[in-house]
């Protein structure tokens, strides 16, 4: 699972971008107790959410006409140049060259081979998420594709990313995702895992994509809040492979995620 331990290719950060910031604000208070902190007039806009303190994801405005309401996950790269010339190499496109951000690191965003969007952190003084694992934060990553093949090469080829074979689920091959060179044994260093997206319904309407997981301390509490608050029950819940009870939400403007009862520390 995720720690803040951010090796290269692992998740690092997680970001909303939505047409209605404010509603948005009020909804994840209610589904995950979070806050929001505006990053002020030269962030345009884009400000963090944070949970008793501790940052968990970052947040911003995306007018309709920029696309729809989504979140964008991140992976860790010591060189976001590199990454961006490796992603051409390996059939990806690139949306947003590296740029600087405001002395906080370096970002880039990216398609990969089969349509799915995802972006890359190269810190500075921001070194990531403050929190992750933990109720209120990341906690779980899938990759939802129609060639889980391709794509495993893919990630493979610019991060290093390693696959594990892990449990049939009914959507068919689960195949897990970790960091190279960490020096434990899978599946304790995984931080996602790959799916076919023809065995999901739910996520085959959406096209491929990454989808983020939060964890939470009680699953059908938080899905009828998600619910009460004008988010969508997407699937779920149901078990997750061998990694504990989970549901798939939208938000009430349309961005997908997920929310997971792991079991730790039960």
């Amino acid at each position: 699972m995720l720690t803040t331990r951010f090796a290269t290719g692992s998740p690092i950060w997680v970001d909303l971008g939505t047409p209605d910031l404010d509603g948005a604000r009020e909804f994840y208070r209610a589904l995950f107790g979070w806050e929001f902190a505006p990053g002020g007039p030269e962030a345009g806009g884009y400000g963090m959410f944070t949970r008793r303190g501790g940052t968990v994801a970052g947040g911003m405005t995306v007018p309709p006409e920029q696309g729809g309401s989504a979140w964008t996950l991140y992976f860790r790269t010591p060189d976001a140049e590199a990454t961006a010339t490796a992603v051409r190499a390996g059939g990806g496109s690139v949306t947003l060259d590296p740029t600087d951000v405001l002395g906080l690191g370096r970002m880039a965003l990216f398609t990969d081979p089969t349509g799915a969007d995802f972006g890359v952190w190269q810190p500075g003084a921001n070194r990531g998420l403050d929190v992750v694992g933990e109720p209120g934060a990341l906690c779980w990553t899938e990759l939802y594709t129609p060639d889980p093949v391709a794509d495993l090469s893919f990630y493979d080829m610019v991060f290093g990313t390693e696959a594990h074979t892990g449990p049939e689920g009914a959507g068919g091959a689960y195949t897990l995702l970790r960091p190279s060179g960490t020096g434990q044994e899978p599946p304790g260093d995984a931080f996602g895992a790959v799916v076919p997206l023809a065995g999901d319904p739910s996520e085959a309407a959406g096209g491929p994509s990454w989808t983020p997981y939060f964890e939470v301390d009680d699953l059908d509490a938080a899905v009828a809040e998600a619910e009460r608050n004008g988010g969508k029950v997407r699937r779920g819940p149901s078990d997750l492979a061998d990694l504990g009870r989970c549901a798939k939400l939208t938000d009430p403007y349309g961005a997908r995620f997920a929310v997971l009862r792991s079991g730790r520390g039960a």
